[in-house]
């Protein structure tokens, strides 16, 4: 299932700048070769729902790894079985 998310990965119990976490995050993204636009509470990825899904976890496989304890990740996505849709298409349709 095609899906368009809106994903946000916080790691919880480090200082307050989350940065060096969140570049490694986007790192992962980016390696994944799915489209994605990263804004400033998050990013917003499509693909296959079971592709969007292993990004996740690969990210939060890595906070772990870099010692974070525990990671709060929130998931908003859509999809649509009457045609397909992207990110780019959704925009284009407020034109």
């Amino acid at each position: 299932m095609f899906i368009v998310d809106d994903l946000c990965v916080v790691p919880m119990g480090v200082r307050p700048s989350v940065s060096r976490y969140i570049r490694e995050v986007r790192e992962i993204i980016e390696r994944s070769g799915l489209s994605h636009h990263m804004h400033a509470n998050g990013t917003n990825i499509e693909g296959e729902m079971a592709q969007v899904s292993a990004v996740v976890e690969a990210c939060c496989q890595k906070l772990r790894e870099m010692g974070v304890e525990r990671v709060f990740c929130t998931m908003h996505f859509s999809t649509r079985s009457d045609k397909p849709q992207t990110m780019a298409d959704k925009l284009a349709s407020l034109a």
